[in-house]
């Protein structure tokens, strides 16, 4: 199989490219507290300020992957598609197969984010590799996203990947 055959030069072109507008939030103590006790995470650094004083940060700070649902917009169930997936409302990358799937994802953390700081997202197209498996020719896509804070430094990085056949 050719290497065009499942990544058109027109996605191939869009590597580098944001895939999306970029997304901000101002990051509230109580959806970020809410979202550690959702998932379990009784941590005091998240839940109560003079324990985050207390350990020398200025107040909670914000559970890590609580930065990927604050900056998600809502969704509808009929912007789902067939594999389960959102469709991403910016840029398709167009290729030349049927179904796409995640295929995991992984975080970088470099500076504490906390209750009351506006980050921002963007997220751009970081790679496409036609590749061969057991059940045949598909493509890795990678895509990046960077979150950065209201002073302009990177607090994340997110780099996750799909297969598509």
């Amino acid at each position: 199989m050719t290497e065009e055959a499942l990544i058109p030069a027109e996605a191939r072109r869009m590597v580098g490219q944001l895939l999306t507008e970029p997304l901000t939030a101002s990051i509230t103590a109580r959806e970020a507290r809410r979202f550690a006790l959702a998932a379990g995470d009784l941590n005091p650094l998240y839940l109560d300020d003079e324990a985050a004083r207390a350990a020398g940060y200025p107040c909670t700070l914000v559970p890590p992957v609580f930065l990927a649902w604050a900056l998600s917009p809502a969704r509808p169930p009929g912007d789902l598609r067939q594999d389960g997936l959102y469709r991403t409302g910016g840029k398709p990358v167009s290729l030349n197969v049927k179904r796409v799937m995640f295929g995991g994802e992984d975080w970088e953390f470099s500076e504490p984010v906390f209750a009351g700081d506006t980050i921002t997202s963007e997220t751009r197209l970081k790679s496409l590799e036609q590749k061969t498996g057991g059940s045949g020719a598909f493509v890795l896509q990678m895509t990046e996203t960077t979150y950065t804070n209201q002073h302009g430094r990177v607090v994340a990085r997110a780099v996750g990947r799909s297969i598509a056949r």
